[in-house]
């Protein structure tokens, strides 16, 4: 059965599960500065951006929703939170209701993650509650599921998670046919992701054709997602660079979110265009 547990996993996860590991580097590699687009990022940081996906299982049935947020925390200056709101849609809901929301607190110029929290509401009366926190100086992280004891994991560099991960791919400098290392915390353990950039193309979208940037990363290891290069994410090719459409094949079928919603005052360009 295809439950919205898929969904969080397909988008909260994605980076993790669809990611070329460089596990064969001896050496930490960091995301430098230069690696990064700091106007890109300066738009999605800007104050308050908004993105809701639909998602449908093979392009076709809806499945459920994502809607995600990028707003100042109003308690600490030049902070972040990143919040994301799933939900099932349809006969699953009735089968398997899923109510999930997820915040991801950044903050410095690489909008790094300190603080992540998870609130699973998912079956009938099953609630989890995960708190991850990450000491960028120290490097180390720690992390509790509900009353369980907390656990304390050691880095060699430092992580982003699969939410933010997400966030910065948006803002990566890519050169030519190069790829660019985020460092990932999941698993337990500290990755360093490939991500790379494969062409340009038109493409139909929220916004009206626009021209987008195709990022297809690639993956060593097994997950939900089965298969090297079956995640394809789409951005427009422009100094927003927002997401408008990602695909991931799964053991059975595929996945599709599809942007349907977007609003940033700092991208008054990108406006909904009617469908003829």
């Amino acid at each position: 059965m295809l439950t919205l547990r898929t969904i969080s996993t397909f988008f909260l996860g994605l980076w993790l599960f669809t990611a070329n590991i460089a596990a064969e580097a001896q050496q930490t590699v960091e995301l430098q500065p230069d690696q990064v687009d700091m106007a890109t990022l300066a738009v999605i940081f800007s104050g308050d951006e908004t993105l809701h996906y639909s998602v449908s299982w093979s392009g076709g049935v809806k499945i459920g929703d994502i809607s995600m947020r990028i707003r100042p925390n109003q308690t600490k200056n030049q902070q972040f939170v990143i919040s994301a709101h799933v939900k099932d849609y349809g006969p699953l809901s009735l089968i398997y209701p899923v109510n999930d929301t997820f915040r991801c607190f950044v903050g410095g110029p690489m909008k790094l993650p300190y603080r992540y929290e998870v609130e699973q509401k998912e079956g009938y009366g099953r609630e989890t509650t995960r708190l991850t926190l990450y000491d960028q100086q120290k490097l180390e992280v720690r992390y509790r599921k509900n009353k369980e004891p907390q656990q304390t994991f050691r880095l060699d560099g430092t992580v982003y998670n699969e939410f933010a991960s997400f966030i910065i791919t948006r803002a990566l400098a890519f050169k030519g046919e190069g790829n660019i290392v985020v460092p990932t915390f999941a698993d337990k353990k500290r990755h360093e992701v490939r991500v790379s950039a494969t062409e340009r193309e038109k493409r139909p979208t929220l916004f009206g054709e626009r021209d987008t940037l195709k990022v297809q990363p690639k993956m060593r290891f097994k997950g939900l997602y089965e298969k090297s290069g079956d995640t394809i994410l789409w951005l427009t090719d422009d100094r927003c660079r927002v997401p408008v459409e990602i695909h991931s094949k799964i053991v059975v079928g595929s996945l599709v979110a599809e942007l349907v919603e977007y609003s940033n005052s700092a991208c008054p360009e990108l406006r909904p265009k009617p469908k003829r």
